[in-house]
């Protein structure tokens, strides 16, 4: 869908392992969709990273249905398993091409964190990246952008963040402790009834 004006919506891409979904998360994917030029922005959950261990993660239908639970009814945010069907390791730049492909009325952009721009190239292809896809940054204190913040693609917004990881929230889960106000209302609910962690 397209506004009046004829220009595609612009739709960021925040990917994550969301393992599991926290406010954090939830603070720079709200942010980017309300602050920024972009008019929506999907939570993309990876089905796995190359760069990550396996095991650590819970299934990837129930990481999809916690950002599901996060998100609520915010329309401005949505859910997004499209990786479950792609090529295993997932590359951004393939589910990016898959995307414009699949939605040619709509313009992805990236969302990522300062840490993953200053290691950018190293992905796959990130020379098309930079050139075919806005890119959404947003500042991570202890982490150098390196020289790609100049890039004219390269969009950093000074974005609340919160030092909180789901490593932290997976270790207060298996020690019995409350993530309660660490993790959206529903999706505290859902870990207090599940085993899934």
């Amino acid at each position: 869908m397209t506004d009046e004006g004829g220009s595609k919506k612009k739709i960021g891409l925040f990917f994550g392992s969301f393992n599991p979904v926290h406010v954090g998360h939830m603070i720079i994917a709200n942010f980017m969709a309300t602050q920024t030029d972009l008019d929506q922005v999907w939570m993309v959950v990876s089905p796995h990273n190359p760069l990550k261990p396996k095991k650590s993660l819970a299934r990837d239908h129930d990481r999809l249905h916690l950002v599901r639970l996060a998100i609520g009814d915010n329309l401005r945010l949505k859910a997004s398993d499209v990786e479950f069907g792609l090529p295993k390791p997932s590359y951004t730049i393939d589910t990016l091409l898959y995307l414009r492909e699949k939605y040619p009325d709509k313009q992805f952009c990236l969302i990522m964190g300062g840490d993953n721009l200053g290691t950018l190239h190293k992905w796959k292809n990130y020379e098309l990246l930079l050139r075919d896809y806005p890119i959404y940054v947003y500042q991570r204190p202890t982490y150098e952008l390196g020289e790609l913040q100049g890039h004219p693609n390269v969009h950093i917004q000074e974005a609340p963040m919160l030092q909180i990881s789901a490593s932290f929230i997976r270790k207060c889960l298996k020690a019995g402790q409350s993530v309660q106000y660490m993790v959206p209302d529903a999706v505290f609910q859902y870990l207090e009834e599940t085993a899934l962690y």
